[in-house]
């Protein structure tokens, strides 16, 4: 059914205007004034007594066309005057009672199209909010206004700062819902409802004249306050708190129409800013990466996987393992002994529990979850297997001769998957003869919170594997982005300079303790030392070799590692690194590493002049940032990943590169190929290879052209028939 608003008007007197657009009814501009009019002509019509605004196909509305976030011309502009006349002037003062029949879903504009009526009904376990913020802008069609009004300012704030949806049972409980019927019975309810306020049986309730919620107005000042500092310190660079707080504050203080005034003229100014660009990029980028040429496009039928075992019941095992297990799927846990085994089952346990106690599961799901794991000390188990995911620690040979057994025991159709973070795919299957059946399945520390899923395809695996791994990643609600093989993969090889980087800086008389810093202040949640803290160093000495090998060129070999390691530290695994790791406290610089910083310095005497040279914080944070771009650069031209959006995901999803600057390549954008590659070529010149820019980069540079376009027609994932 094509984009429509339609009316029927029934005996009973009861006007339905009808909303459809699949498969989520999202409202557009279009849309908006074919609303107008039909509500006209409901108003004129002598025969019509009340109306009922539905949504077609068993779906409210999912909100807003977010496309006009990404091209704001007029029509975004004019919008916030377009919707006040809308849902204040058309719906709210409309001289005959309405009432919104909300099935399914109703978010962001459709909650507030919903808010705008006299009335809302709905179906049992239908998803109300107003997530609007995620995207980096305000609820633009009166939601900051009739929302408090409706739930109370608390509640309003919960939900709209921390997009927190809610069930029409809650939205009952608080007020915002006034019947709940089944999906069967609810245009009737709505309809007897609409017709009980035209005969003044039900109240005619208009939220934007609802004051009994708000409470006193200084205790609803005290929560905005409250509220304000909290979003200073969990979103700094996010505007969009603090304007939506100041669209509520404007209403509770003169009333919701100087309210929705507020809403309208911040709103006009969000949908320019960067933050609202960047995250919308971000939005349709993750939604781009299930899209995956010669994969999803050619007809193939994803095989059903139940059953998985792994082997490891390490951090990384176990955590994929509780990820399975609460997606419905079968685990057979494999150690090499009964301790080892005991251990990790019981990471598996641990980790499940602390998602009830933080109320991401309930205590049902958690015991369903635990009766789907199994502890396995041997392969007799692994016959009956649709895939095995091998999570040992990095070390090639041992991971050779785990894939030689696997071949062995496993059934042919099996899928042999190992969560190798940097070793190349082909080395770890050389010796086996099912190179087909051999993929990647990296995941990323927590594997069972952390959301990205790298999924590494050789030349020689098939088509049919891949597409079975990325239906697997669906199931566990992960993002999966599709990659070439080589060293590092995509993801850690466009990050091996932000961990290298930082070492050369320190060695050239940086403190380290203020690297960290800059890069907190860019955005990242930690610095780099802190995530190799985090890591442990033997992970950072084995991954280390890893690219010494393969880009020898610009591998900065740091004797630091190595004497941290001597010094019987290993980073946050036994509590000492360059930070102390005490439970229960944020890890703080520990100034005991200094000595053996200034050995490291000592041994490799770079410092120009043997004195530390002399950087701005943004100096550092270019520093540290640039030659990641460059590699990222390269990883496209090698055609390692299929489009720069992928990456843009994969640095937020996977390196906490910070979401409102729009992921790497975005942000690289932002500030421009030639300052990136000016910028590089004189760090080059005077501080080594390590800054030499790409041909990619200098290319575009040269031409102007962003760094993101253009690469589609060089990827491998695209236009390599072998894969």
């Amino acid at each position: 059914m094509a984009m429509a608003v339609t009316m029927e008007v029934g005996n009973d007197g009861v006007a339905v205007i009808s909303i459809s657009n699949p498969p989520l009814n999202i409202i557009n501009a279009a849309m908006l004034a074919a609303l107008k009019e039909k509500f006209g002509e409901a108003t004129r019509r002598r025969d019509v007594k009340a109306i009922v605004l539905i949504g077609k196909g068993g779906r409210f509305s999912g909100g807003f066309d977010i496309n006009a976030f990404q091209n704001p011309s007029g029509d975004t502009s004019d919008r916030a005057i377009e919707s006040i006349d809308l849902v204040l002037n058309t719906i709210e003062d409309c001289k005959k009672p309405v009432v919104a029949a909300i099935e399914g879903l109703a978010l962001g504009g459709g909650l507030e199209l919903a808010m705008g009526c006299h009335a809302r009904i709905a179906a049992s376990k239908t998803q109300l909010g107003l997530p609007e913020l995620t995207l980096g802008v305000i609820p633009g069609l009166g939601g900051t206004q009739s929302l408090p009004r409706l739930v109370g300012v608390s509640k309003a704030i919960e939900m709209m700062l921390f997009s927190k949806s809610i069930m029409s049972e809650e939205g009952k409980l608080l007020g915002l819902i006034d019947e709940i019927a089944t999906s069967e019975e609810l245009v009737r309810v709505s309809r007897l409802h609409a017709l009980e306020i035209s005969d003044g049986c039900k109240p005619w309730v208009r939220s934007l004249h609802r004051t009994d919620k708000i409470g006193s107005l200084s205790e609803a000042q005290e929560l905005l306050r409250t509220a304000r500092e909290q979003a200073k310190r969990t979103a700094p660079n996010m505007p969009q708190h603090l304007a939506c707080l100041d669209a509520v504050e404007e209403g509770l203080l003169h009333g919701g129409y100087k309210g929705l005034l507020k809403e309208a003229a911040v709103s006009k100014e969000l949908v320019q800013s960067n933050t609202t660009k960047a995250l919308t990029h971000l939005f349709f980028a993750q939604r781009a990466t299930a899209k995956v040429p010669n994969i999803t496009d050619v007809g193939l039928k994803p095989n059903h996987v139940k059953k998985v075992g792994i082997i490891g019941g390490g951090i990384m095992g176990s955590g994929i393992a509780t990820s399975l297990i609460l997606s419905s799927v079968t685990v057979f846990l494999k150690e090499i002994n009964s301790e080892y085994l005991l251990k990790g089952m019981k990471t598996v346990e641990a980790n499940i529990q602390s998602l009830v106690a933080r109320g991401k599961v309930t205590l049902d799901k958690a015991r369903k979850a635990l009766s789907m794991l199994e502890g396995v000390s041997d392969y007799s188990e692994f016959k009956e297997m649709d895939m095995v995911i091998e999570a040992v620690i990095e070390d090639i040979p041992l991971k050779q001769e785990i894939f030689s057994e696997l071949e062995k025991v496993c059934s042919s159709r099996c899928i042999l998957a190992t969560n190798a973070s940097s070793i190349d795919l082909n080395v770890i299957g050389e010796k086996t003869k099912s190179q087909d059946r051999i993929i990647g399945a990296h995941f990323f520390s927590p594997a069972h919170i952390m959301p990205l899923l790298e999924i590494i395809r050789t030349e020689k695996t098939s088509p049919q594997v891949i597409l079975d791994l990325l239906t697997v990643g669906k199931i566990m609600k992960k993002v999966p982005i599709v990659v070439l093989n080589c060293t590092g993969f995509a993801v850690n090889r466009t990050f091996f300079p932000y961990t290298q980087i930082p070492h050369l800086l320190v060695h050239l008389g940086v403190d380290l303790f203020r690297i960290d810093r800059a890069i907190r202040n860019f955005g990242f949640p930690l610095g780099p030392f802190q995530l190799q803290d985090l890591g442990g160093f033997r992970l950072v000495k084995a991954s280390g070799k890893e690219y010494e090998n393969a880009f020898p060129d610009r591998t900065f070999r740091s004797p630091l590692t190595e004497l941290l390691l001597k010094n019987g530290r290993n980073g946050k695994s036994n509590g000492k690194g360059f930070y102390v790791h005490e439970k229960g406290s944020k890890p703080k610089p520990d100034p005991s590493v200094l000595p053996i910083v200034d050995e490291s310095r000592k041994f490799m005497n770079i410092m120009p002049g043997g004195k530390p040279i002399s950087v701005t914080d943004e100096e550092i944070t270019e520093m540290v940032l640039f030659p990641t771009i460059n590699e990222a650069c390269r990883v496209l031209d090698e055609g390692v990943i299929a489009r720069a959006s992928d990456l843009d995901v994969a640095s937020v999803l996977g390196m906490s590169f910070p979401s409102y600057r729009g992921g790497i390549m975005f942000w690289a954008d932002t500030v421009g190929s030639k300052h990136i590659y000016l910028s590089l070529k004189k760090l080059s010149e005077m501080y080594g290879s390590y800054f030499k820019p790409s041909s990619y980069l200098e290319e575009r540079a040269m031409k102007g052209m962003p760094l993101s376009v253009a690469v589609e027609a060089k990827s491998s994932l695209k236009s390599n028939s072998k894969l």
